[in-house]
């Protein structure tokens, strides 16, 4: 009689289902995200719009850009109920300037999405961006105990590709005809942080945010990638 083939499995995890994030705000130095209300379209859209925005912001989005404020009230009325996704509101200097959410949100796996975000140009390359991003991830895997944080967009959209690779997540592959939005293919590259990534990213990304890596005019001394990577390096 043969012996049964014993096939490769992954390792045993010790696993307690973990919360599902709390319509609560997330407090920074640099910057407040709060739960995302349909008083704030007019910012968002002020922010987001011609003269003093850019709609291009929205589109690589499902949604917008928008026809004026009350129509983005409207999908902002959803969004202020929505539980999956979640919706902060960026607030810098007391202006809505951006909105960002968790999104596929499965506390049985431990597995988070950031997405749905979009910043305006004010927000553009600024502290207040990175540590939105940083705000969103020391929650998930510190606050909450998520295994696996995830970052997804259009494959076309290289100044997110470039954002997932400078905050650390991980290339994962392309799904390709993986959604039709706005009547468009959408091939969706797939980024990732796991939790055993996670320790030098958080050192990385508080290096960076410190007060001592900026010189009197404003400007880095390091750049995040080149943190990241000497964290990774001890």
């Amino acid at each position: 009689m043969a012996e049964p083939i014993e096939l490769p499995l992954g390792p045993e995890v010790a696993w307690t289902p973990v919360a599902h994030p709390a319509r609560e705000p997330l407090q920074g130095a640099h910057v407040l995200l709060r739960p995302l209300a349909a008083g704030d379209a007019a910012d968002l859209y002020a922010a987001t719009h011609l003269p003093a925005g850019d709609p291009a912001v929205w589109t690589y989005m499902s949604d917008g850009p928008y026809h004026d404020a009350d129509d983005l009230r409207g999908a902002l009325i959803e969004a202020e109920a929505s539980q999956d996704p979640l919706f902060f509101a960026i607030v810098r200097a007391g202006r809505v300037l951006g909105r960002a959410s968790y999104m596929r949100i499965t506390p049985s796996f431990g597995v988070i999405e950031i997405g749905n975000i979009i910043f305006a140009p004010a927000l553009q390359r600024t502290t207040a961006a990175t540590e939105t991003i940083y705000l969103l991830a020391r929650h998930a895997f510190d606050d909450l105990g998520y295994r696996r944080l995830e970052w997804k967009c259009n494959a076309l959209n290289a100044a997110s590709r470039r954002a997932a690779d400078r905050f650390g997540f991980s290339f994962e592959g392309v799904f390709r005809n993986h959604q039709i939005v706005k009547g468009r293919n959408r091939d969706t590259a797939w980024y990732a942080i796991v939790d055993s990534d996670w320790p030098p990213i958080r050192a990385g990304m508080q290096a960076w945010l410190a007060a001592d890596n900026f010189d009197d005019d404003g400007a880095q001394r390091a750049g995040l990638a080149q943190l990241i990577a000497q964290a990774r390096s001890y």
